[in-house]
């Protein structure tokens, strides 16, 4: 038989490398090899367990196997179950079911068949799975008292020895496990964002998956939340023991073949420290600007305005929204090795090849202001600048397009039109904005459609020319897709994103209105006579071609509440019965 290693490695989920060095580390840290596996970050808990449920040929039971209410077996103490990591499932005419974290243990196997004086069937568990049931239907009572002692053991201390304390609660095995198994959830989920929240009735843990919050609905126990946060905070190179100010990290590790950058942010709340952790997969970054989602008439138009050989070019919207995808994207489609490219980024999120990148550095005073001015004498051919947020870098900005290079940058507004009057609170004069600004894209991110489970509904008049539709519908198409749910997608009905945009360009008639002191109304009411598609509409198209539902498109760009965005698809529906 294949020992484990070997068949972790024909399954794909490690290298010959990454046993290397969990055999290292066995030596040293004297654990089973499983354990040192999943405490590096080289396989994820579950994925270790499959691999050894097939190797041993023993079923895996997950959270939902665990019966809802405690099984209580008198003839066994529940300390010999906590210690080795065993908890019983299932009683049955034929003897009694358990789930252990290490099955292959005959030892534990015969003492529970004596115990009992019953047949007793092993399978196999996760150990995070075991120890919470064990925590809420063996120890309940128990933990209770516990959690109480935990919270009044803080008292009294001094601050070093406050600071010791966390310290031994992070260093804990438990405590490390969980704190994985919350980042390897992320990636399995596909999340962007973990939040870690400490509120009145426990601590919550919530992912945000597609640009939407999903609440995990086993969270941590309260008592491990000073705990799980001060182990994050030592990952991430914060101080422990300051809990009164904001603090920013970054923790750098490899989960399942992935190298993850985590951005960690922590605040302080009245219950505790909420911490939210940006995820970025470096694996799975697109950068091509084919894969972002453009439609084919403005992608043509974008592209040409990055051939220009001067100007600004701007992409607006909100946190969230793949404004640096983009701008990773464009600076990829272009020929680094003719060109001198360098960027100025807070932070550098991806590391492009043949692209000087500069880190901000806000302590030391290496602004984006002072990289620009300095950046300016390296002799670019083109400048990307993470985000114009104040006025001096929005005019370096200007007057290094106005000498010759091509600047892309991001900003904050919701329109593409409202960049230009955004420019001009900034203190960027309106002739410069017209001398220098080529265009504008405004972006937006949408849910896709889950393929297994999306459907056909069909539409009225009513419908169809209230929402405007009419115009990107086929001749004899009425109908759209809307989201139904399924295993696949979660229920949710949906699986990844898609980019939706607003393509802003100047010319010369635009040029005028705009130092006709226009404001972000009229300049959008004039793009939109030249001919400009804006994110609704773009949102439309993709609607029609049935990569996503008509509310996901409203919820993105229009301000209603989330009952009038449902309505489009509901009325449609309704008409549907009807006819």
């Amino acid at each position: 038989m294949k020992k484990i290693g070997e068949w972790l490695i024909a399954q794909g989920k490690l290298s010959e490398r990454d046993v290397e060095r969990a055999l290292l580390a066995q030596a040293e840290m004297g654990d089973l090899f499983g354990r040192v596996l999943v405490k590096l970050g080289l396989v994820s808990e579950l994925d270790f367990a499959q691999a050894l449920s097939e190797q041993l040929d023993i079923p895996l039971l997950t959270a939902a196997d665990y019966p809802e209410e405690p099984l209580h077996l008198d003839a066994v103490a529940a300390d010999f179950l906590a210690s080795n990591a065993v908890v019983p499932v299932a009683v049955t005419e034929g003897g009694v079911r358990f789930a252990a974290a290490v099955p292959q243990d005959r030892f534990a196997a015969r003492a529970l068949a004596m115990a009992l004086d019953r047949p007793v069937d092993i399978a196999l568990g996760l150990e995070t799975d075991i120890a919470r049931a064990l925590e809420r239907y063996l120890r309940g009572q128990e933990d209770d008292e516990e959690r109480e002692d935990i919270a009044d053991q803080f008292a009294g201390q001094s601050d070093d020895e406050f600071i010791e304390h966390l310290r031994d609660l992070a260093s804990e095995a438990p405590v490390i496990r969980l704190v994985n198994q919350v980042i390897h959830r992320a990636l399995d989920m596909g999340a962007s964002d973990i939040h870690v929240e400490p509120f009145e009735d426990g601590l919550h843990l919530r992912y945000r998956v597609d640009g939407v919050l999903q609440e995990y609905a086993d969270p941590p126990p309260p008592s491990l939340a000073p705990a799980i946060a001060s182990r994050i905070k030592l990952l991430s190179h914060m101080n422990i023991a300051e809990r009164r100010l904001p603090q920013d990290g970054r923790i750098m590790t490899r989960v399942k073949g992935h190298e993850l950058d985590l951005r960690v942010s922590t605040i302080p709340t009245v219950h505790g420290e909420s911490i939210v952790m940006r995820v970025l997969d470096r694996e799975s970054i697109r950068l091509s600007l084919s894969d972002m989602g453009f439609s084919a008439d403005t992608l043509e138009r974008y592209q040409s305005l990055l051939t220009r050989p001067h100007g600004v070019l701007l992409v607006t919207g909100p946190t969230g929204s793949g404004k640096t995808t983009t701008l990773y994207a464009s600076l990829a489609s272009i020929d680094s090795q003719r060109l001198k490219i360098i960027t100025v980024e807070d932070p550098v999120e991806y590391q492009l090849n043949g692209i000087n990148q500069i880190q901000v550095q806000a302590q030391i005073e290496l602004t984006f202001a002072r990289a620009l001015r300095s950046i300016l004498r390296q002799d670019p051919d083109i400048i990307m600048i993470g985000e114009m947020r104040d006025t001096e870098t929005a005019q370096i900005g200007v007057q290094s397009a106005l000498t010759g290079h091509l600047v892309l940058s991001t900003l904050h507004t919701n329109t593409a039109a409202g960049a230009i009057t955004r420019l001009e609170d900034m203190g960027v004069e309106r002739y410069l904005i017209t001398s220098s600004v080529n265009g504008v894209l405004a972006q937006r991110l949408v849910r896709t459609l889950c393929s297994s489970c999306k459907e056909s509904v069909e539409l009225g008049d009513t419908a169809i020319a209230r929402y405007g539709l009419k115009r990107f519908l086929p001749a004899g198409q009425r109908s759209v897709y809307q989201a139904k749910g399924c295993d696949h997608c979660l229920q949710t009905g949906y699986i990844g994103r898609t980019a939706i945009h607003e393509l802003f360009m100047l010319d010369s008639d635009m040029h005028d209105v705009i130092m006709g002191g226009a404001d972000a109304t009229q300049l959008h009411t004039a793009a939109r006579r030249q001919g400009m598609i804006t994110l609704y509409e773009d949102g439309l198209r993709k609607v029609v071609l049935g990569e996503t539902s008509l509310e996901e498109v409203m919820r993105v760009t229009q301000d209603q509440s989330g009952d009038e965005a449902m309505e489009p698809v509901m009325a449609a529906a309704a008409q549907s019965a009807l006819a």
